[in-house]
């Protein structure tokens, strides 16, 4: 008996040559122990069992066990291997592939063994591979408004609102559109500002609760006691000021989807809490007797590495896996470069209807300034330089002088035109005597790497004289986040100095 099966409800036209055997009984008993990959393609879903005599191998050649028929996939492109005992290593490896496979959006190294977890992305040859510890039970064929809607997110133009130019990005709304019609759990990773919101209200826009509420949370921007309320909600007489019943945000979107941004800055007890919902869909109001029954389909974001939270016990182990149905990564802006000149032209239309005028024409020199620039705050920044753009210029052509790429300079009025001031040099004042405004650096937290972000944090505690609400404004942050990232690198929370 071979490893292949159809999942329920689902078929997957496979090679003339050599059609992929079933290799799971096909009926509605299926195993469910053990570890599945499933592959995610235009055609369907199809889950292969992993077994401990041998890897599991992934290519275009008649002899793997999972046999996709595109010039785009080596011969054997990789395979997957976990030991001969129960709870052995799971680890994936390239097989020198000519086009490469990438690991939640990293690419693999040829021939070096890498971990693999439930819940990781590999995509290889334009196909995508989910690893799961069960087969997902919701499933539904290709419709063919998902076959069109793949065909016009090949195109350049928005779609819904969303700009899908780049080869990746196309890929990944197709994973979308699959992912979208089951109600697993997503968890969406990528830089700050590179649209992870969007992929989410993307996902809820394509599935079968698109009619019912979609609700967002940033778990870094409320403290600990109101986060909880806000997500639960309590009864009345719950504690002081409680003077009448609320329903939080899970109640609220019951049907729909809840959307957890900065899911990493969650606190632990609320963690727990939200873990009771997951697993039983039950839910339990601050000061109430009974739990709630509600439906909700969950989909997380972070900036931040959670598999390395949770090594530290930062973020708990058993509602990471709950949350990571499956993993999207979101690649940084500059790695989407054909997308950068159609988006700059979205947004320059948008803020240009907002300020009740005809968009400007973009001049041909302000092109390379866009696609040079290295966009670290992502697509965020670019919104917000396209909004200076149309502030900046009166007439009907925008040209370089009117691109402020971030961080931005002051600005003084010389000849009846803008140009940038130099930026004041840090512990300084300005000629006014006003405090000097954030170092051009400021902002930048989680684009940095773990060092240069400890220097920034003690440098804004530093000019803020301990005040950590101050120092969390100098750097873009919250104070929670702030507090946060001081017990992660260990540095001593200050008191305010006079």
């Amino acid at each position: 008996m071979s490893n292949e099966s159809s999942l329920p409800g689902l078929s997957m036209p496979m090679s003339p040559h050599k059609p992929l055997p079933p290799t799971l009984q096909e009926n509605p008993t299926l195993t469910r122990r053990g570890h599945y990959l499933i592959t995610v393609h235009k055609d369907g879903m199809r889950a292969a069992r992993l077994r401990s005599e041998k890897p599991l191998t992934v290519g275009r050649s008649e002899e793997c066990d999972v046999r996709i028929d595109t010039p785009l996939l080596s011969r054997v492109h990789f395979s997957i291997s976990t030991g001969a005992s129960a709870g052995s290593p799971i680890a994936i490896r390239d097989h020198k592939s000519s086009n490469g496979t990438r690991l939640n959006g990293h690419p693999l190294e040829p021939d070096v063994p890498t971990p693999l977890e439930a819940g990781n992305l590999i995509e290889a040859g334009g196909v995508f591979f989910v690893l799961k510890d069960r087969i997902p039970e919701e499933a539904t064929p290709p419709s063919e408004a998902a076959m069109r809607v793949s065909a016009a997110l090949r195109g350049s133009s928005p779609l819904n609102g969303v700009v899908v130019a780049d080869a990746a990005m196309q890929r990944l709304h197709e994973l979308v559109e699959l992912v979208a019609r089951s109600s697993i759990a997503v968890l969406i990773t990528g830089e700050t500002g590179v649209g992870k919101e969007v992929i989410s209200s993307s996902v809820h826009a394509r599935s079968a609760r698109a009619d019912k509420p979609f609700v967002s949370l940033n778990c870094a921007a409320l403290p600990e006691t109101l986060l909880e309320s806000e997500l639960f909600g309590y009864e009345r007489g719950a504690f002081t000021g409680a003077t009448q019943t609320k329903q939080g945000l899970i109640e609220s979107a019951h049907e729909g989807t809840l959307f957890l941004d900065e899911i990493g800055e969650m606190p632990m007890a609320t963690q727990a809490k939200l873990l009771r919902v997951l697993e039983n869909g039950e839910l339990m109001r601050i000061g109430a007797l009974k739990p709630r029954v509600v439906d909700v389909r969950f989909i997380a974001a972070t900036n931040r590495d959670v598999s390395s939270l949770v090594s530290r016990g930062q973020f708990r182990r058993d509602l990471y896996f709950r949350l990571n149905g499956i993993t999207i990564p979101v690649p940084p802006l500059r790695e989407r470069q054909s997308e950068i000149a159609p988006l700059a032209a979205h947004f320059l239309e948008l803020s240009a209807k907002r300020a009740g005028r005809k968009p400007p024409r973009i001049a041909p020199e302000v092109f390379p300034l866009l696609t040079d620039h290295s966009w670290p705050g992502n697509i965020r920044e670019l919104r917000n330089v396209m909004d200076r753009a149309v502030a900046l210029c009166s007439g009907d052509l925008l040209s370089p002088i009117h691109v402020l790429l971030d961080p931005p300079m002051p600005l003084s009025v010389r000849d009846g035109g803008f140009s940038p001031m130099p930026a004041t040099p840090m512990g300084q004042s300005t000629p006014s005597g006003a405090p000097p405004s954030a170092p051009d650096r400021m902002g930048r937290l989680l684009r940095l790497d773990a060092d240069s972000e400890r220097k920034l944090i003690e440098e804004a505690l530093d000019r803020a004289a301990g005040n950590q609400g101050k120092a969390a404004e100098l750097l873009g942050i919250s104070r929670r986040t702030l507090i946060n990232r001081l017990d992660e690198y260990g540095i001593a929370r200050p008191r305010k100095r006079v």
